[in-house]
Parts: structure tokens; C-alpha cells; sequence
């Protein structure tokens, strides 16, 4: 392992003897209630961050799959019993699912381990129990999506319906692949919806094994379909299909721009994104200063710093600015970098060759431009794809590391005087997506959370997800929103009922 005395660059860094056994069981794309070969019959490498090295080759599907894919999903719309289920029974169904999720967590949890870089404690007590519980939330809902009825201004009676939107084209990140797959499915599922889910290329493998769990719990064929396959061909061919009615798509706003164009350039199919994001923490000079270097230290260094709302831009009021840089030091020791499957580790690799050589070209950036490098900065290990956990000093807006979302485990520390000052900062971004304060003022807080343009605000906390708690961004973090009730009716349309009333003795 890393020294587990500090974060510097460790040359012994060493795996674990023995890991969960991860046979690969699933690598053909998902089409119709089948596990089949794509049709030009090629494949691509899936790579293990650890090393570098093969994990599996996994079909690689394109805009020929892509068609067969829709073309299953839409006769499970047009045809198939999943919309006109009762909501209850959807719901038992979907119960059933997450039930089979709890019963392998073990083996999911290895193959986000082996594909992603995401630390194996974390994924087994946390992640995928969190999925199926999203899975339960939204079966909840199932059965209590409903219209209203109508006050009209004549004599007519009308009524709302609230209908499945169709078939619907779900693109997953790769940072949290089992927990973005089911923030998207799962409401879809619930709204009685059937989709096509394209996984990123570099993290497909637990995506194709809820796939088998999804027909083993009862789903009907052709209501989820996963086609595995890189963005500019099976994405493309995705967002651009006339058959698909609604995509959901997380992942970098330049992304998210070419979505658009093509929904708009195809069928007007109606998008939600969740893009990227450079979220401010602001902790102001009553915080308590461990409390505060923790949350620091979390809100970029979790998941390796591959998280869309990492709080990567650290303002701290000047009064308590030199007290906070010096217990964030030491603190950082603690973010041992090694195996994600050691226990002791806490930050694992990034998640491929290029995320790694983007994190490291920013590092260099950094430096480059006159910014100040506290801890870090340097790979951990001779092998594999991992990163010191890497705090800056002295930058400046105009820097590329603070205008740019890294993601990676980069943190950049700046000074603010007043409350003023630090809202200014804190807006001063492109992006919109999360933000985090620290003190211990209700004012403040109140004042702060009203005042930031982003979708979530965590006050003394960070990453508080929740089921019932809607997520999204403002500015180029996207629109839409997931999680919450908010988050279900993305996958529903509005239909209006009208009738004349004849003699109606009221109206």
C-alpha cells in the first residue's frame, strides 16, 4: 500500500493478495430480454485503473444495435405490458429487482471496483444498497402518479392524465455507474416507461449484470435494453434516434451541448442533463475548523475527485484562512491513496489512462500559471492510474484549475473578506451545480443559500443525497432534475381531458 503516513508519491504501493472473485459473467449487449453479439460483431477492452491491464473485451455496440435496441423498446411500449400494468404491480416488480440487487451486492460492488477504481467498502455499504433503496422509492411512487381534475371557466369538465412519456434514452457517467444507472431507470421504470441505457465505454460491466437481474425479477423483454459502446457512435445514434422520445444524459457540459443539437436536429425529443460542475465551499471565520478542513477534504477527494458536484474551489474567510491551511495539511495525510479494495484506502485510481493524463495536465497547469502547490501533485504510483490527493494556494480567477471542472482529486483554496466578497466568488463559474457552506449563523446560511446560483446547497455538510431530494443544476450544470417526485416527472406527459357538461345543475 501507499505509506499511510502521508499522501506523497509512494513507489510500493501494492494490491491486495486476494479480492472477491469477480468472474465476468455479462458482456454482450442487452436487446430484447437477450445477452447477444453486437452486429459487426466487435468488441472492446474494458480496463482495470488498478493496473492497466484487460478486464474483459465487451461487445461494442453501434448505430445498427442502437436501431434493434429502440426498435425492441418501442414494441414494448406500443405492445408490451409494462405502461398498462397497474402502478402496484409495476411496483412489485421493481420491489422484486431491488431484492435481487441486495442478494449480489458483493459481486456488483467488485465489478464498480475492477471498472471504475471505486473504493470495494464503499461500494458494498453504501452504493449499491443505495440503488436498490432507489429502486424502492420510485416503485413507491408507482402506483400514485395521477392527474387532476379541473375547474373549468365554462361548462366543461376536464381532467389531467399523466401518461409515460415513451421510450426514453438513458446515457450513464461512468464516475457512479451503478448509482446513476438507477437514478434514471428507476423513476422511468416507475412512470411505465421502456428505454435504452448506453453505459459509458469505460465502466458497461455492472450496467449488462442489472440487465440479467432486471429479466430475472420479471421486467418484460424490450422494456430495458443496455447497449454498450462508445459516445459518438451508439450515443449519437441515440440521441438522434426518431423512435427515442425523451434522453436523459449525465455527463461534461461540451457533451451535453452535442445532445441537444441532435435532439433538436432529429424529433424534438425532449432532454434533461445533469452536466459539469466547479461547486464553491464557503466556510466563514465562526466554522469550527476541523469540521470544516473534513468537509473540505471530502467535497474534492471522494471518489477520487470524480464527482460532478465536488467542491473543488475552497473559500475560506481570511480571518481563519492561515489556521484552516494548516490543519487541512495534516489532514490530507489521512486520504490514503492505494488498492481500492484495501480497506485502509481512501482514494483509489482515476477512472483510465486519459482522466489521468487530463488530472495530471491540469496539475502542471497549476503550476505553470504561478499558483501555489501545497500538498501533492505528483502520481502515487508507478503502476496504474492513481493521483495524489493535490491542494493549491495562491490562484487566481483568471487560472485554468479554477475556472475548469478537473475532476480529479485537485483543490483549490482562495481567500474572501466579507459575505459579499465570498458570494461573489462563489457565483463567479460557468457552472452551477452544487455549493457547500460552513458556519455556524443561521444568517449567514440563510443570507448564502439564497444567494448562490446552484441547484443544491449543503449547509455544515456535503454529498447529503437523497432519495427524496431533487438534484440538478443552473447555468451550464444543465436542467432537469433527478431524485424526488420532481425527478419522475421528466418521464411523464400532460394530457388534457375535455368534455362538454349539457344541464349541469353547477359548473
Amino acid at each position: 500500500m501507499a505509506n499511510h503516513g502521508s499522501n506523497g508519491s509512494s513507489d510500493d504501493l501494492t494490491f491486495p493478495l486476494e479480492i472477491p472473485p469477480a468472474k465476468i459473467r455479462f458482456t454482450k449487449l442487452f436487446i430484447g430480454g437477450e445477452f447477444v453479439d453486437s452486429v459487426s460483431g466487435k468488441t472492446f477492452e474494458t480496463i482495470d485503473p488498478r493496473t492497466g491491464e484487460t478486464i474483459a473485451r465487451v461487445s461494442e455496440g453501434d448505430k445498427e444495435d442502437i436501431d434493434l435496441a429502440v426498435g425492441a423498446a418501442r414494441r414494448a411500449f406500443d405492445h408490451g405490458p409494462w405502461p398498462r400494468l397497474p402502478g402496484a404491480a409495476r411496483a412489485k416488480i421493481m420491489h422484486k429487482f431491488a431484492d435481487l440487487i441486495d442478494q449480489h451486492i458483493e459481486e456488483l460492488a467488485t465489478l464498480d471496483t475492477l471498472n471504475a477504481g471505486k473504493l470495494f467498502s464503499w461500494g458494498k455499504a453504501v452504493d449499491i444498497p443505495s440503488v436498490a433503496n432507489t429502486l424502492r422509492y420510485f416503485a413507491g411512487a408507482a402506483d400514485k402518479i395521477h392527474g387532476q381534475v379541473l375547474k373549468m371557466s365554462r361548462e366543461l369538465h376536464a381532467y389531467t392524465l399523466l401518461e409515460p412519456i415513451g421510450v426514453v434514452g438513458l446515457i450513464i457517467p461512468w464516475n457512479f455507474p451503478s448509482t446513476m444507472f438507477f437514478v434514471k431507470v428507476s423513476p422511468a421504470l416507475a412512470a411505465g416507461c421502456t428505454m435504452v441505457v448506453k453505459p459509458a465505454e469505460q465502466t458497461p460491466l455492472s450496467a449488462l449484470f442489472y440487465a440479467h437481474l432486471a429479466k430475472e425479477a420479471g421486467i418484460p423483454d424490450g422494456v430495458i435494453n443496455v447497449v454498450s459502446g462508445y459516445g459518438p457512435t451508439a450515443g449519437a445514434a441515440l440521441t438522434s434516434h426518431m423512435n427515442v422520445d425523451k434522453v436523459s444524459f449525465t455527463g461534461s457540459t461540451e457533451v451535453g451541448r452535442k445532445v441537444m443539437q441532435a435532439a433538436a436536429a432529429s424529433n424534438l425529443k425532449t432532454v434533461s442533463l445533469e452536466l459539469g460542475g466547479k461547486s464553491p465551499l464557503l466556510i466563514f471565520d465562526d466554522a469550527d475548523i476541523d469540521q470544516a478542513a473534513d468537509l473540505a477534504l471530502l467535497g474534492v477527494m471522494h471518489n477520487k475527485g470524480e464527482v460532478c458536484v465536488a467542491g473543488s474551489r475552497v473559500l475560506v474567510q481570511e480571518a481563519i484562512y492561515d489556521e484552516f491551511v494548516k490543519t487541512l495539511v495534516e489532514k490530507a495525510k489521512e486520504w490514503v491513496v492505494g488498492d481500492p479494495f484495501h480497506p485502509n484506502s481512501r482514494v483509489g485510481p482515476q477512472v483510465d489512462k486519459k482522466q489521468y493524463e487530463k488530472v495530471m495536465s491540469y496539475i502542471e497547469h497549476g503550476k505553470r500559471e504561478g499558483a501555489t502547490l501545497l500538498t501533492g501533485g505528483k502520481p502515487a504510483a508507478k503502476k496504474g492510474y492513481y493521483i495524489e490527493p493535490t491542494v493549491f494556494t495562491d490562484v487566481t480567477d483568471d487560472m485554468m484549475i479554477v475556472k475548469d471542472e478537473i475532476f480529479g482529486p485537485v483543490m483549490v483554496l482562495m481567500k474572501f473578506k466579507t459575505m459579499e466578497d465570498g458570494i461573489r466568488a462563489a457565483n463567479n463559474t460557468r457552472y452551477g451545480l452544487a455549493a457547500g457552506i460552513v458556519t455556524k449563523s443561521l444568517d449567514t446560511a440563510n443570507t448564502v443559500s439564497r444567494s448562490i446560483r446552484a441547484g443544491v446547497i449543503w449547509i455544515n455538510c456535503y454529498f447529503a443525497f437523497d432519495n427524496d431530494c431533487p438534484f440538478g443544476g443552473y447555468k451550464s450544470s444543465g436542467f432537469g432534475r433527478d431524485e424526488g417526485m420532481v425527478g419522475l416527472q421528466k418521464y411523464l406527459q400532460v394530457k388534457s381531458v375535455v368534455t362538454p357538461l349539457y344541464n349541469s345543475p353547477w359548473q
